[in-house]
């Protein structure tokens, strides 16, 4: 290996192998380390989001018993729907799933970008406050250094999610347990200094509460609290990572989803509750500079002083490091779930399809860099503002929890004359739909014109851009099966009559080495491989004394969910590969295939090239590529030059390779036009022959 490749293995692990049937296996996750990647984000939000709603109270404070419940009655009622959408949905997914199956594609285009611009600024809203939280301990002359610390923390981990998921959660694991170990301490400590004393503590808040009503009246305080309730929604954000994640968790999948979604709920809903019962135990409230859970803390452990040590002060500076350190660990849910809502929205053909692929380590590589990079550009823009970045990242995440819940209901509202588990499962999701449209517009009212307004717009236009790249590829879909039309194949009804008699492709033998062998890469059996190797039968009339047909059978992120998918893959393209020997015995060419399975296309078509220049010196390696009538970035952006980056490849190593434009007409695929079918077919095999 060159020094490049050295630095490249060190900085991101050697490439895995797709052929280990146990592959899957390895890089899987179990409910615990998925509860470390995926719960973290939800966690971290007890950072901010009982602070919020506490803060929203003003001086009513009574009413944060009711919050308490309220919150942890919420966390619980959406992670029950959600464990339902896992049972529904074992592939993953979430919550553009749902929408896509159960409401139609356009509610799940809305609810995939809803995520995407979410996922974004989990990461970018994570790594801020984490900065913040760690430079709160250091001195204020470091503070210039803060956005570029962010900007650091944002490259780490792009660098660790492109070595593997496993790796990245296994190195983050230690700062998830100091941060509930330090907060489980807090919790206990709080409510152990007022065992005695809850009676006074609940005649207190009984008082406030009077106050409360007769001040307020009894319309201004239920409006009060569900103002607080719903100000505080950021606690409930990481909720649906699970969902999306399924795809990764260890077999049995369901079962290790439901695991971790009760781990996730009961730690978030014990935290979250718990914190803001702490904040009216302990007579918490705002102070300049200091966010609440520091206050918290620094009221409950000032003066714990075990042995004459100033030991609570340490615990203070540990507790809210840890907390700081677990916000940059929350970006890892952007990282393992934006991902994967880009790969499933690949594989549907709303977004480009290399967001599906895998690299040689198995990782979305293309989703993670997008995800990381517009982080950076979010960072940019607000400077790392968690203020600003609070408002951007509230909304999406109700517009995607309402599409999942709404849906749901429908679904077993369609399901009460079929299903006898309907009556039970649908009032879960009519509570938690309902709650998350409160929530929703309680949100948009509130923060709309204070700059909600920009996720909004980005959101939309994410959307139209999915709604573009869609009709593109319907576009060339259309065209590409016109060509199956125009030229039919032997066993089709309409292509009978145009090629030599029907025999068995070993009847010919295998081409002899000594003359000259077509190399022809090819994909699935239809159209535009046929019409490839007639092209090259018509450019090289006579020469060939057979055929290869060379396939890759690429792994993605959509066929990289266990030995059995891989498994079924090289099948298809068995299957695939012995179509295109029975088309070529038609034609006289005897023939012989190859295939590899990989993620990696040239590589992997480099590697079976030169495994057969020995036996085939007077081989020419052939590729057909679609050919569009405008050569736009676009068209660049959408479709992937696969064949020009096999030639390359090939031509470095002295092995001679052709590519073959196969034009392909948009307008007429556009305007419908009808194939010319009979006509075009007996021209291209006359000339062939």
């Amino acid at each position: 290996m060159n020094i490049a490749t050295r630095i490249r293995r060190v900085v991101f692990g050697p490439p895995k192998d797709i052929k280990d049937p146990h592959a899957f296996h390895k890089l899987s996750l179990i409910a615990l380390l998925a509860w470390v990647g995926l719960g973290a984000d939800g966690l971290s939000s007890s950072a901010y989001g009982p602070d919020e709603a506490f803060r929203a109270l003003g001086e009513h404070t009574g009413l944060a018993v009711f919050l308490a419940l309220a919150t942890a009655l919420t966390v619980f009622i959406i992670s029950y729907g959600y464990s339902r959408i896992i049972e529904h949905f074992p592939s993953g997914g979430g919550g553009y799933l749902v929408a896509s199956k159960l409401l139609g594609p356009r509610a799940g285009v809305v609810s995939g970008a809803a995520l995407l611009v979410d996922y974004i600024l989990t990461i970018t809203i994570s790594i801020a406050s984490g900065a913040d939280a760690i430079f709160s301990f250091l001195p204020p002359t470091w503070q210039p250094y803060k956005l570029v610390f962010a900007f650091f923390g944002v490259g780490l981990l792009t660098v660790m999610n492109l070595r593997g998921v496993k790796e990245s959660v296994t190195a983050i694991s230690p700062v998830f347990a100091l941060f509930l170990l330090t907060h489980a301490i807090l919790l206990v400590a709080v409510i152990a200094s007022h065992l005695g004393a809850f009676p006074e503590v609940a005649r207190e808040v009984q008082t406030n509460l009077q106050k409360t009503t007769s001040s307020l009246g009894m319309a201004a305080t239920l409006s009060l609290f569900l103002r607080a309730y719903s100000l505080g929604g950021g606690t409930y954000t990481g909720i649906e990572a699970v969902s999306n994640g399924v795809a990764m968790m260890r077999e049995p999948r369901v079962e290790t989803a439901q695991r971790t979604m009760v781990l996730m709920s009961v730690s978030l809903a014990v935290t979250a509750g718990g914190i803001l019962l702490a904040y009216l135990l302990m007579g918490a409230s705002p102070e300049p500079g200091k966010t609440m859970n520091a206050v918290l803390l620094e009221r409950t452990f000032a003066d714990w002083t075990p042995g004459g040590l100033a030991a609570g002060h340490g615990f203070v500076v540990v507790a809210l490091a840890s907390e700081g350190a677990l916000l940059f660990v929350a970006a890892q849910a952007g990282f393992l779930d934006g991902p994967r809502v880009m790969a499933n929205m690949a594989t549907d053909s709303w977004l480009p399809h290399r967001f599906a692929a895998l690299s040689e380590r198995l990782t979305m590589r293309n989703g993670v860099l997008l995800m990381g990079g517009a982080a950076v550009l979010a960072l940019f823009y607000t400077h790392g503002d968690v203020s600003r970045l609070v408002v951007l990242y509230s909304i999406n995440v109700f517009l995607t929890f309402s599409l999942s819940n709404v849906a749901m209901t429908l679904f077993w509202w369609r399901k009460r004359h079929t299903d006898r588990d309907w009556a039970r499962h649908l009032p879960a999701h009519v509570v938690a739909a309902t709650l998350c449209l409160l929530i929703l517009g309680v949100t948009l009212f509130e923060k709309l014109g204070e700059g909600g307004w920009l996720t909004v717009v980005v959101t939309g236009a994410l959307a139209f851009g999915c709604v573009l790249v869609k009709r593109h590829y319907d576009l060339v879909s259309r065209a590409v099966r016109r060509l199956d039309k125009e030229l039919p194949g032997p066993d089709d009804p309409e292509g009978a009559g145009l090629y030599g008699p029907a025999c068995e492709p070993d009847s010919l033998g295998e081409p002899d080495p000594r003359k000259p062998l077509a190399v022809l890469f090819v994909g699935g059996y239809g159209g535009l491989g046929r019409h490839a190797l007639l092209a090259l039968l018509r450019m090289f009339p006579g020469h060939f004394a057979g055929v290869a047909f060379v396939s890759v059978a690429v792994v993605d992120s959509d066929s990289f969910k266990g030995a059995s998918e891989v498994l079924a893959l090289e099948r298809r393209t068995e299957a695939h590969l012995a179509a295109y020997r029975r088309f070529a015995a038609t034609l006289g060419l005897p023939s012989f295939t190859r295939y590899a399975v990989g993620t990696e296309v040239p590589f992997e078509a480099e590697a079976i090239a030169l495994s057969m220049r020995d036996r085939f010196p007077k081989m020419l390696v052939v590729a057909g590529q679609l050919i569009f009538d405008e050569d736009t970035l676009w068209n660049r952006l959408l479709h992937n030059e696969t064949a020009f980056l096999i030639q390359r490849r090939l031509q470095r190593a002295g092995v001679p390779m052709v590519v073959l434009p196969v034009q392909v007409n948009l307008e007429a695929a556009r305007a419908n036009l009808p194939a010319v079918v009979r006509e075009g077919a007996v021209k291209a095999v006359d000339e062939a022959a």
